[in-house]
Formats: C-alpha cells, sequence, structure tokens
C-alpha cells in the first residue's frame, strides 16, 4: 500500500506526536509499505544542536518520503493567531501534495490535533481514499474544559469541524478504552467505527546508549537522586504542585530537573528562582533522550485538573520504556491511573487532592529500595501491552480491512 501520514510534527521536532509519527512510519516502511509523511516546517522544541541543521522541503529519510511544509507559526502565539495559523494547514498541505504526487494514496492517517489538518483527511475522503483519524487529545473538548476556549460562535466552528471530520473517517482511532468511550458516548452514530489503539513505544530505542553523561553535562552530583519531567510545559500539564515539592523537600538528596518549553515555562522559571534543587534545561533529542531518562531516577507526569478527558501522557510510556518508577498527578479521568496502578510502575494522585501529594510523594521516596522492581514492572507492561510491533500491526490491519471495504 501507498499510505500518507499527516502529523502537524516529525523529527527534528521534539514531542511525542512526532516520535510516534516517525516510529509508525519507520514500522511500516519497514514491512514493505510505500510510506509518505507531510508535516510542518519544523520550528518548535528543538535540540540547540539541531536549529541551524538545513532543512529540506522534500527528502527520503530511511526509506520515507517527507514533505515539510511552511505555514504560519502556531507555538508560542496568541490562540487567536494560532487558530488562523491552523486554520489554513490543510490549504497549504494540500498545494504541497499536489507538487509532490500525494494526492491518490491508498490510506491517509492523519494525527489529531490539531483538529484544522484533519479537514485535509476529510478531502481524501470525498474522493474515495481510505482516511484513518488517529485522535490523541479530544479537540474543542480539551481546550473547553482548560478555559481556553470559551467563545460560543468558535465553539460552534470547531464542534461542526469535528462531526464533519468524524463522519467523514473510515476509522477513528484513540489510544486508551477510555477515550473511545468518551467518544462515542459523544458521537454515538459513529461509535462502530471509533476503535482503542493503543500508542506504541520502541522499547529498542530506550535502551541507553552511554553516548551522552547528562549528570556530567548538567553539573549534577552522582549522589543525586533526580526527579525528571521531560515535555511541554503549558497549562495542560500544570506543573504548580511539582515546586511546592520542591520547595518543602529542599533539604532532601533531590534535584527536581525540569527539560522542555512551552508557554509556562518563564513563570515557572521565576517561581522556582530561589529554589537550589530545581534545574531547567531545553529540549533534548530523540537520540540523547533514552541517556537523559539514565541519568534520572523517578519520572513525572503532569496533567491539570481542569482537563476531562481520559488522556494518557506520551511521556509515561517512554520512562516505561526505559525502565524508569513514575509519579504522575494527573485528572481523575485519565486513563492513566488504571495504567499505573495495573502495571504496578508507580504511584499517581488525582490532581485535585492538592494534601495527598507531598503525602504519597514522600512514601514513593521512602520505597526508594523498590524503584528497580517499580520500573522493570513498567518496562514488562510495556513490552507486552505497547510494542511498536504489535500496535503497528494492528494498525496495519485497520488500514487493510479499511482499503478492502
Amino acid at each position: 500500500m501507498h499510505i500518507l501520514i499527516i502529523s502537524d510534527s516529525y523529527p527534528p521536532e521534539i514531542r511525542s506526536a512526532s516520535d510516534l509519527m516517525y516510529e509508525c512510519a519507520q514500522e511500516l516502511q519497514r514491512r514493505g509499505h510505500r510510506v509518505s509523511v507531510m508535516t510542518c516546517w519544523p520550528r518548535y522544541n528543538l535540540e540547540k544542536s539541531a536549529e541551524n541543521i538545513g532543512v529540506k522541503e522534500f527528502a527520503i529519510e530511511e526509506g520515507v518520503e517527507v514533505v515539510r511544509v511552511k505555514t504560519l507559526r502556531h507555538h508560542k502565539v496568541n490562540y487567536i493567531y494560532r487558530g488562523i495559523a491552523e486554520l489554513l494547514m490543510p490549504v497549504l498541505f494540500k498545494r504541497k501534495a499536489k507538487k509532490y504526487g500525494l494526492m491518490q494514496p491508498d490510506v491517509v492517517l492523519v494525527y489529531s490535533p490539531p483538529l484544522a489538518l484533519t479537514l485535509l483527511g476529510a478531502d481524501y475522503a470525498r474522493r474515495g481514499i481510505k482516511f484513518i483519524l488517529n485522535v490523541q487529545d479530544i479537540f474543542p473538548q480539551n481546550a473547553i474544559d482548560l478555559g481556553v476556549l470559551n467563545n460560543t460562535m468558535a465553539i460552534s466552528f470547531y464542534r461542526a469541524i469535528e462531526r464533519a471530520v468524524y463522519r467523514s473517517a473510515s476509522i477513528i482511532t484513540t489510544h486508551s478504552v477510555g477515550n473511545q468511550h468518551f467518544l462515542q458516548n459523544a458521537f454515538p452514530d459513529y461509535r462502530h467505527k471509533i476503535v482503542d489503539l493503543p500508542n506504541w513505544i520502541d522499547l529498542v530505542h530506550y535502551q541507553a546508549k552511554g553516548a551522552s553523561n547528562f549528570r556530567e553535562r548538567y553539573g549534577i552530583a552522582t549522589d543525586k537522586r533526580v526527579v525528571l519531567f521531560a515535555g511541554v510545559l503549558g497549562p495542560s500539564q500544570n506543573l504548580d504542585w511539582l515546586l511546592e515539592l520542591a520547595t518543602n523537600l529542599e533539604n532532601e538528596n533531590l534535584l527536581f530537573l525540569i527539560v522542555g518549553d512551552g508557554s509556562d515555562k518563564l513563570c515557572l522559571q521565576q517561581k522556582a528562582s530561589d529554589l537550589s534543587n530545581v534545574m531547567f534545561q531545553d529540549f533534548v533529542g530523540r537520540g540523547d533522550y533514552p541517556d537523559l531518562l539514565a541519568a534520572s531516577d523517578l519520572g513525572i507526569v503532569s496533567l491539570s485538573e481542569k482537563n476531562k478527558t481520559p488522556v494518557v501522557p506520551g511521556k509515561l510510556l517512554g520512562y516505561m520504556a526505559a525502565k524508569m518508577p513514575v509519579f504522575a498527578v494527573l485528572n481523575r479521568e485519565s486513563d492513566a491511573h488504571g495504567l499505573i496502578e495495573e502495571a504496578k510502575c508507580g504511584v499517581s494522585v488525582a490532581a485535585d487532592q492538592s494534601a495527598l501529594i507531598a503525602e504519597k510523594f514522600t512514601e514513593l521516596l521512602h520505597k526508594e529500595m523498590q524503584w528497580d522492581e517499580m520500573g522493570m514492572a513498567g518496562y514488562e507492561y510495556a513490552s507486552s501491552h505497547f510494542s511498536k510491533e504489535k500496535s503497528v500491526s494492528l494498525l496495519e490491519q485497520l488500514m487493510e480491512c479499511s482499503n478492502e471495504s
């Protein structure tokens, strides 16, 4: 099959969507499919060493055709500008699809968000091409919950796009059963085509290579226990609770290492300016990320209590693949609570239970002798439930089924 993957991010950008689509493209290509990727020009979440690397509009990268499209900026801008930028994406992407002969694939797989980009998938569907929609964050619901989207006309507009795209899709995949049920309840007419497709993780990639000594690079003493949060720093994450922990535990032999960027980074840095046990660093590239995890002792996962959808943060799977125990503070609705409990890979607390956060974290610190056991339990769970080969096989079956229907 000729499979076209459409996503707003792809390496060298650093984010879970980028890794997910890269691993998917590589595995499908390895299985003998012709794989093309259309993505935005890399501008965000870049490792410093990658910022000045030449990027081409079209390139063959490890056997995959990659087309990069210059769009308006859609991160680190105000929400009105971002909305306009995202609405223009399907138009700009379609122009490049025509230019590079990508108008007649057998199957198109579109990653959401951004929701507006999925309109391109609907356009392919209108011409008889099978359209698989991979829903990660449920937009606009998550933006409504966070208070980012509160204009009734804008909400109605995005709801109309959501309905139109869901109607057009041959198959809609979600990354957990909770998300599947959420969408099935919200869109009962389409429940028959909403399926659970767990996100995957390349377990081999996450074994540390030892090429980058991050403790030495960052000047971290070898006897320090490193508590790591790596990822986007925005309103959806709400890391204020982590700084409160750092304040209360400043005399402990702990370092809270926050690696990433986002709209909340400057504010968090200002709040932590007097804390000697908090360190901020820039994004780390995909190749070095496993070594960063290996240099850390405990992985942090965080979602604001304002989130009301069952989303499972992608970084959780990375921690599990790296055999790291986790401490998670998440909205009650997140499916990650059940996942962590079932995998026995750490501790999770509801984000609205502020009094319990410090208590549960302290309990976990006192169980340090069990951290290796928790990390291994997480790895084994990821191996049996989230392996790249298993999930991509299911996706491939959905594509073939979709293509025959």
